[in-house]
């Protein structure tokens, strides 16, 4: 398995969109597969936020994840997130999730960030929480129960 970041590999903007689309798009009123991938315009950087990791494999993309700023709007203090994390159904349950969080955990040392942040809908926290991820707090964010979670990243 190696990571690119999207910048690398724009041409897989659309696959990446359809999977958020089918993942999170009931949660946007008004998107669309074109509206994520508007979106993902954002992420095309590879040394400054925010930015997209893809997990791939002979051309082709397992997984993905977001390095980016100020997630959620209740928590302004918080700077650095994780999200966007995403395993195409193929290859959940072969620790793609894990090596992509290990990977944005390793950017973000390079960026110079030492504390990241995320939220997941999982609320004893699964795969952060066997990462090392520390729960904050459970709320609930535009109608969905998350628990946000923690981690101070050292080298």
């Amino acid at each position: 398995m190696d990571f690119i970041f999207l910048a690398d590999k724009q041409e897989m903007k659309p696959v990446v969109a359809k999977w958020y689309f089918d993942k999170w798009g009931h949660l946007n009123e008004g998107a669309s597969v074109a509206s994520f991938d508007n979106k993902l315009n954002d992420y095309l950087n590879r040394d400054s936020l925010p930015l997209m990791i893809m997990a791939v494999e002979d051309d082709y993309i397992l997984g993905v994840a977001q390095l980016r700023y100020h997630e959620m709007s209740i928590y302004p203090e918080k700077e650095h997130w994780l999200g966007g994390v995403y395993v195409d159904a193929k290859h959940r349950g072969k620790h793609v999730a894990s090596a992509i969080v290990n990977k944005i955990e390793q950017i973000a040392l390079t960026l110079g960030v030492s504390e990241i942040h995320l939220q997941t809908e999982s609320l004893n926290g699964g795969l952060y929480a066997r990462l090392g991820w520390q729960p904050v707090e459970q709320v609930n964010y535009h109608g969905v129960d998350v628990q946000v979670m923690s981690k101070i990243i050292t080298a």
